[in-house]
């Protein structure tokens, strides 16, 4: 099996966000060595305790100080952006890292509606445009706009000898018939979303058109805590979990609790019935058990790879937790 990581850069209440995005570094070389395939970063704008609006400004930073690891984006949300801007992006970090960058795309704000505003103008309408903003990209990053267009005139330059490869994040049925449609890989997010994976990820494979890509190729993108034991697990996932209900509310918790302050927060019933559902959603428990729920996972889907987000207070907890899981899994 081939695992993933996907940093959300989280920033923990005793942390700056320069600490927190040094840390996304460390987890971006651990991951290297433990022997996971692929770092991507994702795209959130002014969202309390998490630290990354760019992942363009963090790959470089991060692809310099690896070596091997694919880096990308887990996010670029391209309703924000002119596609032929991020095509230039993408093949420049592609110049710069031979053969190791991908570009995941992504439709959601990833802010709230008025950082959506300051960011772009009729968002609405560049989401419904999403389907040919992506064929114009995905046209800029293969340099092959039909003859005759407008667009095939000009180029995103540098042109990398390896194209950056492209994949679309998504949570519908909508988002994985679109992939298909333009033949290229997806990404979809479990832990985000209630949708059967198995039958979402069926339907873009039945789907699938060969362009960017001859063959379907998939990835799951899960959220999992792992600890040497049960327990310890489930107490270090507390953190994340009172951190995403206050989140959820608008409280703007400053970054993600400890595990003393989260075991002393008064949860009222409806937080508790929250956090046994959001619970449900997550991989939590020691490394034969997440070993066990993952590779069920696996086979339930038969997707191609599968990529872990964790969030803990403490990095080396969320580095542990990764370890944990590759000891398990990965060939050493």
């Amino acid at each position: 099996m081939k695992l993933s990581i996907l940093d959300q850069a989280p920033v923990s209440a005793n942390q700056t966000a320069k600490q927190a995005l040094e840390q996304s570094v460390l987890l971006a070389q651990a991951g290297e060595k433990l022997g996971y395939t692929r770092y991507w970063i994702a795209e959130h704008h002014d969202m309390p305790g998490l630290a990354c609006p760019a992942p363009e400004v963090m790959l470089p930073y991060i692809g310099a100080r690896t070596s091997r690891i694919r880096i990308g984006s887990g996010a670029v949300l391209l309703p924000h952006y002119k596609p032929y801007k991020v095509a230039e992006i993408y093949n420049l970090l592609a110049t710069l890292f031979p053969a190791r960058v991908d570009i995941g795309i992504g439709r959601a704000p990833g802010g709230s509606a008025e950082v959506t505003n300051a960011l772009s103008e009729h968002f609405l309408q560049n989401v419904w445009k999403m389907p040919e903003s992506l064929k114009d990209l995905l046209h800029f990053i293969r340099n092959d706009h039909p003859a005759g267009s407008e667009l095939a005139k000009i180029t995103a330059s540098p042109v990398p000898e390896t194209p950056p490869e492209p994949w679309l994040l998504g949570t519908s049925e909508k988002s994985a018939l679109l992939a298909a449609e333009q033949g290229i890989a997806y990404a979809f997010g479990l832990f985000m979303s209630d949708k059967d994976a198995r039958e979402l990820l069926h339907s873009y494979k039945n789907s699938f058109q060969p362009g960017s890509f001859q063959k379907p190729k998939t990835i799951l993108a899960v959220s999992a805590i792992c600890a040497e034991t049960s327990e310890q697990a489930e107490e270090i996932s507390l953190s994340s979990l009172i951190w995403s209900i206050q989140r959820s509310k608008g409280m703007g918790l400053p970054g993600v609790p400890s595990i003393t302050e989260a075991k002393s927060h008064r949860l009222s019933a409806t937080e508790k019935d929250e956090i046994d559902r959001m619970r449900q959603k997550m991989i939590i428990g020691n490394p034969v058990e997440v070993k066990n729920r993952l590779l069920e996972l696996h086979n339930q889907t038969q997707t191609d790879e599968i990529m872990i987000v964790t969030i803990t207070h403490s990095p080396e907890d969320r580095q542990n937790s990764y370890k944990l899981i590759s000891e398990q899994l990965l060939e050493p």
